[in-house]
């Protein structure tokens, strides 16, 4: 299996993983922020498909994520709302960590497959693949700050270190 076709299917593991939790979510923000993710990597499939075929002109709308903003809007949401959180489950919390765990390795792989790139196309495309899949772990790792303390974290969250990657 070339590494256009090992990246496809880990790109349709993560969405087929993050449209499973997404209809798990009983609370809205995090449900949200699965289906973000799942939607980023059909992006992010349909990319590789046309790097398998040797396409790389297509590919621009791909790197759109707005998983960092989306994060940050949703938590917003709820501190303005001033809801009240309940704690969640060990369940939900070992879901953000996996996720957490399936972006950090897509990264590394990614970034591999940058220095054994053919062509400077390439390199750019496994590069920003890469930045997204940072952006989806940067994402992760507040949710899950924010399962881990719901009521401190939204009190304490501070979103202008977001807008710098």
């Amino acid at each position: 299996m070339n590494a256009f076709e090992y990246a496809k299917n880990m790109e349709l593991d993560g969405k087929k993983y993050y449209e499973e939790h997404a209809d798990r979510m009983t609370e809205p923000v995090l449900k949200r922020i699965f289906e973000e993710l799942a939607h980023d990597e059909d992006r992010h499939y349909r990319i590789f498909i046309a790097m398998a075929r040797g396409e790389f002109g297509d590919v621009e709308a791909g790197f759109k994520t707005a998983i960092l903003e989306t994060t940050k809007n949703v938590f917003q949401k709820l501190k303005d709302e001033e809801k009240d959180i309940d704690a969640f489950s060990a369940e939900v919390r070992d879901a953000w960590v996996k996720a957490c765990n399936i972006e950090e390795q897509s990264e590394k792989f990614y970034k591999e497959q940058s220095e054994k790139a053919e062509s400077d196309e390439q390199k750019d495309i496994w590069n920003r693949i890469a930045a997204e899949e940072h952006k989806h772990w940067v994402a992760i790792n507040n949710v899950i700050n924010f399962l881990d303390r719901p009521k401190q974290w939204l009190e304490d969250a501070e979103w202008s270190n977001l807008d710098n990657l």
